[in-house]
């Protein structure tokens, strides 16, 4: 179940406030037989986040489905998507990289307990559930859910989010069920970044130190199923992240444009087209009067989505 881009709720008394991790979704499974885990896509992540077996020690004798988000914390304690980039792309992280970059498992849903699907309880009665198992150990935490007496209180604790540097508010509504697999409205992501999801459709050779490299990615997003540009990022990367990223783009080389709209002729000019396979994401400023992406700098790639996910925030 996913959320949808929007602005702090007036009615505040009737939702519930989270904060919105800035990290990698992910759903855990455990039983007697032990911790598994998958992906927003579905796909196997046990083997990325080896942290997430503590569950098993929480849990004993349980059958628990989970749904959470898998995070990295810098060195002042905020999330950092950039420091997660280092592990999400590790089937089996070694002893070195679970030290250099340990995450946590922050969860704040849950799913199934022994033997019954909670798919229909209101996420007030879950929240509930899930506070009763006290999950909070080693790598696992279940923060509390905040409340807000009024309107005028949610934009507070908004403001204090952005104060601190975090990405903003989730706002779920108390009577909310559980839809698998959907974006709904009241599941509502308040952010304070500028961020966007974007298809990876070309690049363009550097210039200078990055000659013979990637430059620039080009960026588009679907609307009413049509791949449309929307710009090119050319900051944000590390050296390493753009040697990856070439190996990553060159076995994916099409001839043509994989844009359904016109690309202006200064992106053509020299550009390598590609299939549109990869997702990434970037920050950015605004979006301009050409519906292109002003000063957007690069966050990293995004292989929880897939592209027929991406669609411009509003």
């Amino acid at each position: 179940m996913m959320a949808s881009p929007g602005e702090p709720p007036r009615d505040a008394a009737r939702w519930g406030l989270e904060l919105k991790w800035d990290g990698v979704r992910a759903i855990s499974y455990v039983s007697p037989d032990g911790v598994r885990a998958t992906g927003r896509r579905g796909t196997e992540v046990t083997g990325h986040y080896p942290e997430l077996a503590g569950l098993a020690d929480l849990l004993p004798g349980r059958q628990v489905i989970l749904d959470g988000e898998v995070v990295a914390f810098d060195a002042t304690g905020r999330p950092s998507f950039e420091l997660l980039q280092r592990r999400m792309h590790v089937a089996r992280p070694d002893r070195h990289v679970l030290r250099e970059v340990p995450v946590r498992y922050v969860v704040f849903d849950l799913l199934f307990l022994d033997g019954h699907i909670l798919y229909e309880l209101p996420y007030a009665d879950r929240r509930e559930l899930l506070e009763a198992l006290e999950l909070t150990a080693g790598a696992i935490e279940a923060p509390a859910h905040l409340r807000a007496a009024d309107a005028e209180q949610v934009v507070e604790l908004l403001e204090l989010t952005r104060e601190q540097h975090l990405e903003g508010l989730v706002a779920k509504r108390l009577d909310s069920p559980y839809r698998p697999g959907r974006r709904v409205d009241h599941w509502r992501k308040v952010k304070n970044l500028h961020t966007q999801e974007v298809v990876i459709g070309g690049w363009k050779p550097g210039k200078g130190r990055r000659a013979g490299g990637v430059g620039s990615l080009l960026l588009g997003v679907y609307e009413g199923g049509r791949l449309c540009f929307v710009g090119h990022v050319g900051t944000g990367f590390t050296d390493q992240m753009l040697d990856e990223m070439a190996a990553l783009l060159r076995p994916l080389e099409t001839p043509t444009s994989p844009y359904d709209d016109d690309v202006p002729r200064e992106f053509t000019r020299g550009a390598h087209w590609v299939w549109p396979r990869l997702v990434g994401e970037v920050e950015y400023a605004s979006w301009t009067a050409e519906r292109r992406l002003r000063a957007p700098s690069w966050r990293g790639l995004r292989d929880d989505k897939t592209p027929a996910d991406v669609t411009r925030d509003p």
